[in-house]
């Protein structure tokens, strides 16, 4: 039980489920959810449909995610066509969750807030600056989606409404003292045993087989015998991280980087505005602005208007004003009429994507450029970088091209870009180095081209400025060695076979009379028990701890007994002697076990009502998924 309650609370099932949708998850879908029908369908629950669309989407950004969190390992995964099926599929079953727990927060009548969707936005870090919510940062990161603010607050809806529903089965877990108690009693037991070891390979030695028993288990498990397709490789590796190192910048380079690239340095013009948001593209939403401009030019105060009149409801709290911004950032129309103000001006009625504005410059801040010391290491790093790239790229297309001229060997092409050919002796997909064991590497080293043929393989990406060029040199088929050739290795195998059975067999014997009473059987076999030790059930050797922790309490004094494997695979008997309870006080039920109770309680429930709803709903398929990369 203490066991289930730790990987419940550890589970990734609770994290995923119980958590908000990941941002970038939400931006990939809520643009896709406005599209009308006439599209492939992925999935169907009841009534409601996920298009092809909305699930490419979806698959895509999940799989940018994890290549941003994982890197080249998530890259290698995704070579495996198999993984590729795996994880579309894991993606598109988190669509049909999210609608079916959707719809059943509807059903229940449960209700978001427009306040509680503004809570939401303030508080997600992708629209902080120093941990404060900005509206700028807010609205650039949604016009760069192209999605609109009232778009984006109608997906956290959705997304919340979920949220609401999981939570509410969440909070509804509780756990009782007396039950929180006799957990802590369980988790901090001891048990006193004695071990007996029989020594696995002591019978393994005594074992005899005979070339007859060999022969039989030989051909009974052709397959423990058998040497996979194999073949010897030569191959090119060129690496960008290599040419890093070899690459020279002196400050000369870094100083004339700095000159031309002054900007990237230092901070650009920043401006602070306020404005005045009219959102629609009509003539009534321009006429209505146009009103507002007049408003202000027969002396209304700007910010009590913006307060008033805006359709930007979160910068008109504050009267309009927004955070600094520089250029590139903003709206092109809108960027273009504050930049052209003067401090203290008014533009006119600015037309932008978002609507119509008024815009006030409040504020300038001046560039400013850092000196040539503190960037100059930086500016070093940055040059290498961009060299090693070039010199990378090109040293890749000389490869190529002298692997494809001279297509039966690699040593031009390894004289072409100043490096060496590497050789291995016969390898399997099993047991080839890393960097051949890759699935794109695989795949061409299969290729009849250049396994049958003989030829040079493309360059082949590993990872970004990492490439290799492959060639096989010999291959042999898969075969079942001779039986002469392996009949050590058979006879080693079964006499690990026997040896295992008969110290099974000893030990099954030896329990079934020391369970009768005949304690001296141990004696007369020249055998012992260890010393006495106390155990606890998360102690070092767990296979022990957990048979000795199954086993039932002695009664009356007489020991209890049970067999069991050591780490190094050796026969165990155990001989339990005493049970000893702990002491424990009351457990709170507002303590840290109570809380991962709870959590293993709330991971239960929500499978099992998620289990639930995809019995009771009709939840289809109707198009193949198939692995796309």
């Amino acid at each position: 039980m203490m066991e289930r309650i730790r990987e419940g609370v550890n589970s990734i099932w609770v994290k995923i489920i119980l958590g908000l949708i990941i941002f970038v998850f939400v931006f990939a879908g809520v643009g896709s959810y406005l599209v009308g029908g006439g599209q492939q369908v992925a999935a169907t629950v009841d009534n409601h449909e996920i298009s092809q669309r909305e699930f490419e989407m979806a698959y895509q950004n999940e799989r940018n995610r994890m290549q941003s969190q994982l890197g080249d390992s998530f890259s290698t995964l995704m070579g495996d066509p198999a993984y590729v099926q795996q994880f579309r599929r894991s993606v598109l079953d988190r669509m049909v969750n999210d609608l079916l727990i959707e719809q059943r927060a509807n059903e229940l009548g449960l209700r978001i807030s427009d306040e509680q969707i503004s809570a939401a936005i303030f508080a997600m870090p992708e629209f902080q600056r120093n941990g404060v919510f900005d509206n700028e940062q807010y609205n650039s990161l949604l016009r760069r989606s192209g999605i609109t603010p009232d778009m984006f607050a109608e997906s956290m809806r959705t997304d919340l409404l979920r949220r609401q529903f999981l939570l509410a089965i969440q909070s509804s877990n509780f756990t009782l003292g007396n039950e929180l108690t006799a957990l802590t009693k369980l988790e901090q037991q001891q048990r006193e045993i004695r071990t007996l070891t029989l020594d696995v390979a002591a019978f393994t030695k005594n074992a005899e087989i005979t070339d007859a028993e060999a022969k039989a288990y030989y051909e009974k498990n052709p397959q423990l015998y058998t040497r996979p397709e194999q073949m010897k490789v030569s191959y090119i590796e060129l690496s960008g991280d290599n040419l890093k190192t070899t690459l020279n910048v002196t400050d000369a380079d870094a100083k004339a980087y700095y000159d031309e690239n002054q900007a990237k340095f230092g901070t650009a013009e920043q401006r602070q505005v306020s404005h005045i948001l009219v959102q629609g593209k009509d003539s009534d939403a321009k006429a209505k602005a146009e009103a507002l401009l007049v408003e202000l030019n027969n002396g209304a105060d700007f910010a009590e208007l913006a307060k008033t009149s805006s359709d930007d409801t979160f910068s008109a709290k504050n009267g309009g004003k927004l955070d600094w911004f520089e250029r590139g950032v903003m709206d092109p129309a809108f960027e273009d009429a504050a930049f052209a103000l003067n401090k203290g001006e008014v533009s006119g009625v600015v037309e932008s994507d978002f609507g119509y504005h008024i815009i006030k410059l409040d504020d300038v801040k001046e560039p400013t450029v850092k000196p040539f010391a503190d960037v100059h290491d930086e500016i070093v790093t940055e040059l290498r970088e961009q060299r090693a790239a070039e010199a990378f790229y090109d040293l890749q297309t000389q490869l190529a091209e002298k692997a494809f001229e001279a297509e039966d060997s690699l040593d031009d092409a390894a004289e072409a870009v100043n490096t060496t050919v590497h050789t291995t002796d016969f390898i399997s997909q099993a047991d080839a180095p890393e960097l051949l064991a890759t699935p794109a590497v695989m795949q061409a080293l299969m290729s009849p081209e250049v396994r049958e043929d003989g030829l040079n393989s493309d360059v082949i990406e590993i990872a970004p400025e990492h490439v290799v060029v492959v060639r096989v040199d010999d291959a042999r088929d898969e075969m079942v060695l001779p039986f002469d050739d392996v009949v050590v290795q058979v006879k080693q195998h079964l006499a690990i076979q026997k040896g295992e059975e008969q110290a099974q067999a000893k030990a099954d014997e030896l329990v079934k009379q020391l369970r009768e009473g005949n304690t001296a059987v141990v004696a007369e076999q020249g055998l012992s028990f260890s010393a006495p030790e106390t155990i606890y059930r998360m102690g070092a050797d767990r296979m022990i701890a957990q048979v000795a922790f199954s086993m039932a309490k002695p009664v009356d004094g007489k020991a209890v007994y049970g067999v069991t494997r050591d780490s190094a695979g050796n026969v165990l008997i155990i001989a339990l002697d005493k049970v000893i309870e702990a002491d424990v006080s009351n457990v709170a039920t507002d303590s840290q076990l109570a809380r991962q109770l709870e959590q293993m309680y709330a991971q239960q429930d929500v499978m099992a009502t998620l289990e639930v709803l995809r019995d009771t709903a009709e939840v289809t398929i109707p198009v193949a998924d198939t692995p796309a990369n």
